[in-house]
């Protein structure tokens, strides 16, 4: 097939985004407005943006603002709990309604419940040692002014008001409570991935190109990278210069993080989950829960494993999800290959992987215990939760894989971790997004401190700075340690992206 040089007659690209997910959609979004006369170039290997990870689908999470997800705020040995985490992510969430607010304010985006709906976060436990812990996170969260609200119930009655189908046929000696946060939010990620990039589609200097596969990408002398991407429909190759270059393909970014040879590549690597949905299909059951409900991850599993049911607005219309159910497939992502695995284990990430591996069995146990689950285990699971679910009202539906981050430690030899992780060269010319939860909800907060490290001088200059400050009015501040800030930045949010109860209940 031929190639097309299309560097040969064009200028040089100033950006390159590979991926078109939520995080190369807020990196495009922000550098444009930071200088509107920046070239962008964006690459997908699919012929649609926002299709694996960030489809709301696919996302195993949405929303996440720390409100409900107790795996943010562990129990320490002497039975405090540590809510730095929590507190962080619930700043950053409020960071990205910043941005969106921004965004939206901007372009006068009409259909904001498209991708934005006010959901009540809730974390609901059963047993006695369950019920002190939250007890215990509910008194520590509602020191911070971000977690102001937050109520917390053993009241039976309250229970049933908040989450009737939870509580029905509940056994009436079982200890429960449940802490509810009237400020949640549920986001569709997919949506709001495919309206920025319409915006970004619309701006003057950015180019498309779907159904394109990297397959190579290499610095030279110059400093430029030069990238080869195969048209999947045509078999023609095209290769483009840019300066700098973004690596945000979801699970599909370990892989080209190594083919860039960059040092700080070495060592990575990737051990990838799959995930199943039981999904609702009875009408009458999904109007009578509109909530997100957290539980506490069984004894021994994953943070990743923390089941929810989860009521989301996808495309207008309702639905209601109960998982995740976790399992293992070799893919990175959910349309790729069973070579994704064996492929990406190269000498310089074999010890760091063999050693999260042996540290990690526990986990390996687990994913077996999933993937042999019969549909009877999977509603043994589900009336946990909801006492009188029917099988008749539920289907398997498959959800996106997970690519979760290995990297080599000094002290272990190789860790894995749940989270995300930016890798980027030490001329700040290429970065990769790794890693998965919480990913989507933090991407602002995560690409602010991308394009501050990547782009340094610019970043510094009065003119970054104000638009930094236009687009998150909190910049360069702390919402934690600052009440009076987070009733402002919320009050103006909640207006502008009609998440204000009051608002909400109007619409109803």
């Amino acid at each position: 097939m031929p190639t097309t040089d299309i560097s040969a007659d064009q200028p040089v690209t100033d950006v390159i985004l590979i991926g078109a997910g939520i995080m190369s959609a807020t990196l495009g979004m922000m550098l444009k407005e930071l200088d509107p006369n920046l070239t962008i170039t964006v690459f997908e290997r699919l012929d649609v943006a926002a299709a694996e990870s960030s489809d709301a689908w696919n996302n195993a999470g949405t929303g996440h603002s720390a409100f409900c997800e107790l795996n943010y705020t562990p129990e320490r040995p002497d039975g405090s709990i540590d809510i730095s985490k929590a507190l962080k992510i619930a700043e950053q969430f409020e960071e990205s309604k910043q941005f969106w607010s921004f965004l939206a304010e901007r372009y006068e985006v009409k259909d904001i419940q498209r991708f934005i709906n006010h959901i009540p976060h809730m974390s609901f436990v059963w047993g006695a040692k369950n019920v002190e812990y939250l007890r215990k996170r509910h008194a520590a969260l509602t020191q911070s002014a971000l977690f102001k609200g937050m109520e917390f119930s053993e009241d039976r009655q309250q229970l049933q008001d908040w989450m009737p189908l939870v509580m029905e046929g509940r056994d009436s000696q079982q200890p429960v409570a449940a802490t509810r946060m009237d400020l949640g939010t549920d986001v569709n990620f997919g949506s709001l991935t495919r309206g920025m990039f319409t915006l970004l589609q619309n701006k003057p200097g950015v180019t498309f190109h779907f159904h394109h596969e990297v397959q190579k990408l290499r610095q030279k002398e110059d400093g430029l990278w030069r990238i080869r991407a195969k048209n999947l429909t045509t078999g023609e190759t095209i290769k483009v210069r840019g300066r700098f270059v973004f690596i945000g393909a979801g699970g599909g970014s370990l892989p080209l993080l190594e083919k860039s040879g960059i040092p700080e590549a070495n060592g990575f690597g990737g051990f990838p989950v799959s995930g199943q949905w039981l999904k609702c299909i009875n009408p009458a059951v999904i109007a009578r829960h509109q909530a997100k409900v957290y539980g506490k991850a069984a004894v021994g599993s994953p943070p990743m494993s923390v089941p929810h049911l989860d009521t989301r607005m996808i495309e207008g219309k309702r639905e209601l999800l109960f998982g995740p159910y976790a399992g293992f497939s070799t893919k990175f992502l959910k349309t790729g290959s069973y070579l994704d695995l064996p492929s990406s284990i190269q000498l310089n990430n074999l010890r760091p992987m063999i050693m999260a591996g042996l540290k990690n069995i526990p986990l390996t146990k687990y994913l077996i215990q999933q993937v042999r689950q019969s549909p009877q285990d999977r509603l043994s699971a589900l009336r946990e939760y909801l006492p009188e679910a029917r099988p008749e009202d539920w289907e398997l539906a498959i959800a996106g894989q997970r690519v979760q981050v290995i990297k080599k430690d000094k002290k272990e030899g190789g860790v894995l971790e749940f989270g995300t992780e930016v890798v980027s060269a030490a001329d700040g010319s290429i970065a990769a997004l790794l890693g998965a939860s919480p990913g989507a909800s933090t991407a602002v907060s995560i690409m602010v401190n991308l394009i501050q490290k990547c782009f340094p001088q610019q970043s510094a200059t009065p003119e970054w700075q104000a638009c930094f400050r236009d687009m998150l009015p909190s910049f360069g501040k702390s919402l934690s340690d600052d009440p009076q800030l987070v009733a402002q930045v919320r009050a103006r949010t909640n207006e502008v992206l009609g998440l204000n109860v009051e608002q909400v209940a109007e619409k109803q």
